[in-house]
């Protein structure tokens, strides 16, 4: 039975959504163990370092309970083949489902239904591995559904700024999904980021992690 089936599981916790348009909103979050990548400013290299826990979908269905929406992350939550019969699941239910990806895996698999946040990832992050189909699949998902995915820059610097922006204009992004450029925290500072945003009249989001404004000692679990 498809509730049987086992992921392996980081952490389960309700919180508040700190990025992407739905920021804000509670959710329920399912951090997957594993990544492929090793990001310089990963924030959550426990999900790699750490063994995990094996939870069946019925009970990540427990552990999510009510709430409406639930983001499925890591890690790299596409490692594990599992995740889509969770997903699936999860849309079955009547959830608003995010799927929170490193943009390295394709993205064919994922159910229109639930809404891809890929990550593009810029040169300082040390980890540029952006699957050749990702972008092109995303322009075929917004065919089928307003919004069915989110673009996400992390920005270490204005030189990563300067190489996302090509990224967007060359394969206008903004017409296809909402784009949102983060900076790193005490890498780049949120005012640089905002006054090249303005400078260049760029039609994305400037997405500060709400989330660790909210709680600034947090660690995970946030």
């Amino acid at each position: 039975m498809a509730g049987s089936k086992i992921l392996n599981i980081a952490e389960l916790f309700y919180s508040i959504q700190g990025e992407s348009t739905f920021a804000g909103l509670p959710c329920s979050f399912i951090r997957l163990s594993g990544c492929n990548l090793r990001c310089s400013y990963c924030d959550a290299r426990y999900a790699v370092e750490e063994k995990g826990r094996s939870v069946t979908i019925d009970g990540i269905l427990a552990a999510v309970g009510s709430a409406s929406l639930v983001e499925i992350t890591g890690g790299e939550p596409l490692l594990q083949a599992n995740v889509y019969p969770l997903m699936d699941r999860l849309l079955t239910e009547g959830k608003t489902v995010l799927v929170e990806t490193n943009g390295s895996i394709a993205l064919t698999d994922v159910p229109l239904e639930a809404t891809v946040i890929m990550d593009i990832k810029c040169p300082d992050s040390g980890s540029t591995s952006l699957h050749p189909d990702n972008i092109d699949t995303i322009r075929k998902r917004a065919t089928g559904r307003r919004n069915a995915s989110e673009i996400k820059f992390v920005l270490s610097s204005l030189s990563d700024y300067t190489w996302a922006k090509q990224i967007i204009l060359a394969n206008d992004l903004p017409a296809v999904a909402p784009v949102l450029l983060s900076p790193v925290k005490n890498l780049l500072p949120a005012a640089d980021l905002a006054k090249a945003l303005l400078e260049d009249r760029l039609p994305v989001r400037l997405q500060l992690q709400l989330h660790t404004i909210i709680w600034p000692e947090a660690l995970r679990g946030f």
